[in-house]
């Protein structure tokens, strides 16, 4: 049970299954002079976490190997404290932000969080903690890799996993931006893809991507933002000379008749999720789980098939 001085928090002891969290009792952290000390309201749980866990991007060579790690990226929540440094947030402020430190001993599945500043941005008005938490890291990944394909309005772009929580980002963040958007999904999906506007649905099922792309847009989209790690299918539907960007690990294609290639590796950028907290994006909540119940959210998650992301709730 925490108590004034401390804190509930979920960790991952070595790595493994969902076995592996275990929710410990630590002390608060104390924000740094350029920090803001978090109360965690809702706290997303995202793929990255289960890799987390189960050793995967210690093995990658992403993160160096520990005997406990934190777990979560996604926070939302109020200002507790504020370091001495800190003028842009004051305390009882509700607030929304990334870690993106993978090598910590805590992270965003705790009662509070102490983050740099520059992560936190303020809430979206109006929307409840479970919706705001799944904004920081999925939008943040969906804009950055829009940056990187640098297409101009009226351009074309191809969104694989275009259902998913950062291809749904992606979709709409590509329509606001003016491009034509042709989403990669379940036909099933399609009605709330065509919603978020995109121009194109495209059968996740169908034998031939590129095929199936280049009937729709004559020489192949300007672009392909990969959320579902379909690598060289997912770039043979891009014309010569076009971009194409991954946000998964592992290698990147090849660059094969002259298509700039890109991996998307994510970076907490306060004043950049300010402007998609302001954005009114469509923000999907699978469900949502106490702390403690961490592993079970992993469970859920591993099972496939969630439409938005589980949140936790400490």
């Amino acid at each position: 049970m925490a108590t004034a001085k401390t804190m509930r928090a979920v960790i991952a002891r070595g790595y493994g299954g969902p076995e592996a969290l275990e929710t410990v009792e630590v002390p608060i952290p104390t924000p740094g002079p350029a920090q803001v000390l978090v109360r965690v309201e809702a706290a997303t749980v995202n793929p990255v976490d289960l890799a987390t866990r189960a050793g995967a991007l210690a093995e990658a060579g992403l993160m160096a190997p520990r005997e406990t790690t934190g777990i979560g990226w996604d926070v939302a929540g109020v200002v507790e404290r504020i370091g001495p440094a800190v003028t842009a947030f004051a305390v009882g402020q509700r607030v929304i932000g990334l870690r993106d430190l993978l090598d910590a001993s805590l992270g965003a599945y705790a009662d509070y969080i102490a983050l740099d500043a520059t992560a936190v941005a303020p809430a979206p008005a109006d929307v409840a903690p479970s919706a705001a938490a799944t904004l920081p890291l999925n939008a943040l990944t969906a804009a950055q890799s829009l940056d990187l394909l640098d297409l101009d309005p009226g351009g074309t772009v191809l969104v694989t996993g275009a259902a998913g929580a950062v291809g749904g980002f992606a979709v709409e963040l590509a329509v606001r931006r003016g491009l034509h958007v042709a989403a990669h999904a379940d036909p099933a999906d399609g009605p709330f893809l065509e919603r978020l506007g995109a121009e194109w649905i495209v059968d996740r099922h169908t034998a031939d991507l590129a095929a199936d792309i280049r009937r729709l847009v004559p020489g192949g989209v300007d672009a392909a933002m990969d959320t579902a790690g379909l690598g060289v299918r997912a770039l043979a539907a891009v014309r010569n000379r076009g971009a194409f960007a991954t946000v998964t690990g592992g290698t990147p294609p090849i660059p094969l008749r002259g298509i700039r290639i890109h991996q998307e590796w994510i970076s907490a950028d306060g004043i950049a999720l300010a402007g998609l907290a302001a954005d009114d994006l469509t923000l999907r909540v699978a469900g949502t789980l106490p702390l403690e119940q961490a592993a079970e959210a992993h469970r859920r998650l591993a099972k496939g098939g969630l439409r938005g992301r589980l949140v936790l709730t400490p």
